[in-house]
This record gives C-alpha cells, structure tokens and sequence, in this order.
C-alpha cells in the first residue's frame, strides 16, 4: 500500500509541474527495480482489458510502435501481437524490468520487440520516431510523448482500474495536455474495472 501511494503522490505531483520527476525518479526507479522478479504475478486477469480495447480503436497498421513504462513488457508483447507487422520498442525506466521483460518474451518475438531503459521524460528518439505509443499505468510526460509520434500517428493511455489505479490521470486532464499538443480524435473507453483513452496527432500541427 506505501508503494502504491507513492506512485499515486509522484502521478499527482508530475502531472502539474513536470520539473518536479527531477527529485522523483531515483526513488522510483529504485521501487519498479525492487519489484521486477514479482511483477509479472501482480498482475490480475483483466489489468490489460482496457489496454487491449484501447487497441482496438486504431486505424490501420502502424508500423513502429513505441510502449512507454512497458515493465517486463507485457504491454510490448501484446502490440507485437496484434500488429504482426510492426517493429515494437518496449522502454521503462527500471533496467530490472527490462531484464525481466528480454527474459520472458518468447522466441517468435524477439526479432521484433526490444526493450531499452530510458526515461518517459526524455527519450533517445527522434521527433515523429512512432505510428503508435501507448501507455498501460503509465504517467504521461505530454510534451515529450507528443514529440515522438509521428503526423497522424495514435496515442493509447490505459489504466487497469481507471481512478483506482496508483498511477492515474484523469481523461480531462489527458485530452487537454495532448490537445494542446495537436491531438484530435480522442475516444475515451471503458473495460473491465478501467479505461483508457485514445487519441489522433493532426497531419499538420
């Protein structure tokens, strides 16, 4: 429960002032790095529903798709899967997890799913690197997430028990920092005990 207020105090507090991920992210590194070789058995049965339903709602088949806070890349695993096209890079923060996220993903992906460690908030991709970025219980850096999807490319944030995950942002807040940012087209769905919410970058920002 400490850690899950903590993930839900850091969300609250980098949401409205981003400087702030500053004096949080060695300490959630170090939480995610500690929780890496049980994650995988954290996870309840219908956690990715309305990742999976976010999904659903994309156009066409993006070809390079980027999963932000991909943990041991379940979320990675499942975009590989139902784009079998697409080369998928799965990023978190806590090089455990990306440990664990190279070891369990089978066989028959790993030609087409890397994980890298690297920060949400500031990323080692080009501007306009991906079709498609989604988040499962991920905070948002809106700035930085918009740089990297491309004109025309997708966005899908999901939350597994929508206000009730540690880590949230509420739908409003969502659609106002990415419409800022030149996002349209938003659809907020509900699945399971969560939602998600998916947006379209303009071809012309």
């Amino acid at each position: 429960m400490l850690g899950q207020r903590f993930a839900r105090l850091v969300t609250n507090a980098v949401v409205r002032l981003p400087a702030a991920w500053r004096l949080f992210r060695g300490p959630f590194r170090k939480q995610f790095d500690r929780l890496a070789p049980s994650w995988e058995g954290r996870r309840r049965p219908d956690s990715l529903v309305p990742f999976e339903h976010g999904l659903d709602a994309v156009r066409g088949q993006p070809r390079r798709i980027l999963d932000l806070g991909t943990g041991t890349g379940i979320g990675a695993r499942i975009v590989a899967e139902r784009f079998p096209e697409a080369e998928v890079v799965g990023v978190d923060l806590a090089a455990e997890m990306v440990t664990e996220a190279r070891r369990v993903t089978p066989p028959e992906l790993r030609n087409r799913v890397r994980y890298e460690t690297a920060d949400a908030a500031r990323m080692p991709f080009a501007d306009g690197a991906f079709d498609l970025v989604t988040l499962a219980n991920m905070i948002p850096f809106f700035g930085e997430l918009a740089r990297v999807v491309a004109p025309g490319g997708t966005v899908v944030v999901a939350f597994s028990a929508g206000a009730g995950t540690p880590i949230y942002v509420s739908p409003e807040r969502i659609r106002r920092e990415l419409g800022r940012r030149g996002f349209d087209d938003f659809q907020e769905l509900h699945a399971a005990r969560g939602t998600a919410l998916v947006a379209r970058k303009r071809e012309s920002v």
